[in-house]
């Protein structure tokens, strides 16, 4: 049957979707941050960002309220455990900062019949870089093969067809932004009689 022209049919309607809001440091909902390791950050992300949301969530009236439902201790708790938390992601941090600044990246070349080369880069990884887009890049780049590879000792390294090293060299230093000084270019003879 067909619906009369003077009723209005009642049908229910199709849920929505709700737009939920991530945080751009811990990729949690804001709501959810206080979870992580890094709740100053994210509140600041937060309030740069979504300043109606910071007011809802940080605001004095919003944290006295969610302070009153705890008990004395359970707000001392918190406040250690939150204390806890961010000198643990701050040492993370600085220690992840340090293993970049120490890390070496070897840039060899390695001769494999009378005239023709092969340069084999590795620590590369170390430095946040992906060794396949490197790979590729390089393959481009110099117009050559290239390809990420297994070491013996279980690294990856990225092996480029011919003489590369010195562009390398530049590559490494200039766009990836590795200091000079963390970068080593090493010569590799085959032994005769192999």
């Amino acid at each position: 049957m067909a619906p009369e022209a003077g009723t209005a049919e009642t049908a229910p309607s199709e849920p929505q979707a709700r737009h939920v809001v991530y945080c751009g440091v811990c990729t949690l909902p804001p709501e959810y941050c206080e979870f992580g390791g890094t709740a100053k950050k994210c509140a600041e992300w937060l309030e740069k960002n979504h300043p109606d949301m910071h007011e809802k969530l940080y605001s004095e009236e919003a944290v006295a309220a969610t302070l009153s439902t705890l008990s004395v201790d359970a707000q001392k708790r918190a406040a250690k455990d939150a204390q806890k938390k961010e000198a643990k992601a701050a040492a993370a941090e600085a220690k992840a900062a340090e293993t970049k600044a120490q890390a070496q990246v070897f840039i060899k070349r390695v001769e494999r019949n009378k005239r023709k080369y092969v340069t084999a880069v590795s620590g590369l990884e170390a430095h946040g870089m992906d060794l396949k887009k490197v790979a590729k890049e390089w393959g481009k780049k110099f117009a050559t093969g290239s390809s990420v590879t297994k070491t013996a000792s279980g690294g990856e390294e990225v092996v480029v067809q011919g003489d590369n090293s010195d562009e390398i060299f530049d590559w490494v230093v200039d766009v990836a932004g590795v200091p000079e000084a963390n970068v080593e270019c090493v010569e590799d003879k085959k032994k005769k009689g192999t």
